[in-house]
């Protein structure tokens, strides 16, 4: 690795580090292509973060390209703006694993072990702030890439994706450690690492509970170009109540904005046609008092019964509403209903066949924390989505993923009903049961139960796996205290 220039070479780690999630699946990946072993020869917390920087560069480019043809393909942005603004974004999200670089060579002790743990927490923090920051965007998050079959996917109901991104780094640190300097105890931990969470994912956390209920996931298929063309509207309509009634369930989900008109615009009969054999949750834009509106999942029992809501509270920046200062931005693009209002924070499961179901709107399911508001109480989540932004791209298969931990973290089943892929069910351990194609009109019926009951996660969310990492740093600080105490008996 001496040979490469750590310039040339982070970037490079970065981008062959996104093989390691989806569609991809080379989970041992990002074990060996973290910038770790940079990091400790870097000298300095300067170029430590420069490492960090250009590693987290080229990682992002890489991952999250998709953003490029959002807002250009679909958002008809002219196409160097949006490259630029994609260059920004990017940069702007590698600044987390900077941050990482700086303080782990800030902090170092050259204690092996201490190093070990600092650099782990070091990389976990920056993550968990990545998350939270500007509203956060934690996608790409390293505990993805640990979805089953990964060994590491038990930790995730104990302490959830940061947790598992914890445990991730912690070995990809004993990795690197080991690459300097060989050590039977090092193995040790990593076997024992391996093997626990291995067993953990026989454990069952959550019960299933009630009968076992039918679902029909449909999947329009219809391009975003043409969704909010008027002629196309009967398109649209006409598409999703013929999957309603050829793929008949107990209950029916229609994805995010299947349906392009305001919910009280929906004429009656149209209700009742795909409500005809049972329920249905459907995606929907819904006025609000004061004259807005709201990116909603409405739960459909019979015509003229006042229907339940969930309304999305945790919107898009720049796509579903506008940032202070940045309306010149979204002027750029052409997003139809790009102001929508947000939903409250914390809202109740919505009683629907049967079961109480935590719906969850677009991206909102990245944010683990806020899913598990509506636990214990819901027994399924469902999530709606209109992926049709981002093309044939690696969004699809990430979102898949995202899911994954999601069912995982709260030992449940997870529902995806989305426009263009991919509509998927994903039971409590994390794995995929079955999955529509992309760019496939159909729909996915499946069976599924409710589940009640907690994971430590759902009782604890983030709290574990950011106190993990905050006490990784103890004994960096209490070191370089001791030394900086030791220095200034010895000066004076």
């Amino acid at each position: 690795m001496s040979r490469f220039p750590a310039p040339l070479f982070a970037p490079l780690l970065g981008a062959l580090t996104v093989l390691g999630f989806a569609p991809f699946h080379l989970f041992p990946l990002p074990l060996v292509t973290l910038p770790f072993l940079l990091f400790r020869r870097a000298g300095s917390p300067r170029r430590a973060a420069w490492i960090g920087f250009l590693w987290g560069l080229g990682f992002f480019l890489a991952g999250v390209s998709w953003v490029y043809i959002s807002m250009h393909d679909f958002g008809g942005m002219p196409a160097v703006v949006a490259a630029l603004a994609t260059l920004f974004f990017c940069a702007y999200l590698a600044l987390f694993p900077a941050l990482s670089g700086w303080l782990f060579a800030r902090l170092r002790s050259g204690i092996p072990w201490r190093d070990t743990l600092l650099i782990a927490g070091a990389w976990t923090l920056a993550e968990w702030l990545r998350g939270w920051l500007l509203t956060g965007f934690p996608w790409l998050a390293l505990g993805y890439s640990q979805a089953p079959p990964s060994p590491l996917a038990g930790y995730a109901p104990l302490l959830g994706v940061y947790g598992v991104g914890y445990v991730s780094a912690l070995l990809a640190a004993l990795l690197a450690a080991l690459l300097i300097r060989p050590s039977w105890r090092s193995a040790l931990i990593i076997l024992i690492i391996l093997l626990v969470g291995q067993a953990l994912q026989r454990m069952a956390w959550t019960q299933p509970e009630g009968p076992a209920l039918t679902v029909s996931l449909l999947q329009g298929n219809i391009a975003q170009s043409l969704k909010w063309e008027p002629e196309r509207l009967p398109q649209s309509l006409g598409t999703y109540a013929r999957l309603a009634r050829e793929h008949p369930a107990q209950l029916t989900v229609l994805p995010e904005t299947a349906l392009p008109l305001f919910y009280d615009q929906l004429p009656a009969d149209y209700l009742a046609a795909i409500t005809v054999r049972g329920p249905a949750l459907v995606g929907v834009a819904m006025r609000t008092l004061d004259g807005g509106y709201t990116n909603a999942a409405v739960a459909v029992t019979e015509v003229g019964v006042k229907p339940q809501v969930y309304a999305k509270s945790h919107l898009v920046p720049f796509g579903e509403y506008v940032p202070p200062g940045f309306s010149w931005f979204l002027a750029l693009m052409n997003i139809p209903m790009s102001d929508f209002s947000a939903g409250p924070r914390v809202q109740a499961p919505l009683a629907l066949a049967g079961q109480r179901l935590a719906a969850n709107i677009c991206y909102e399911d990245l944010f683990g924390e806020e899913i598990i508001r509506a636990l214990p109480a819901a027994s399924l989540l469902v999530n709606l989505s209109n992926t049709a932004w981002f093309g044939d791209s690696l969004a699809q298969p990430q979102h898949l993923q995202i899911a994954q931990l999601r069912a995982l973290e709260t030992g449940r089943f997870m529902l995806r009903a989305t426009n263009t892929g991919m509509t998927a069910a994903v039971r409590p351990d994390g794995v995929v049961a079955a999955a529509l194609p992309a760019f496939a009109g159909d729909a996915l019926t499946v069976e599924v139960r409710g589940y009640a009951g907690m994971t430590p996660y759902v009782r604890w969310g983030n709290t574990i796996a950011v106190l993990l990492a905050l006490l990784a740093f103890l004994p960096a600080v209490m070191t370089r205290r001791r030394s900086r105490r030791d220095f200034l008996r010895s000066s004076g």
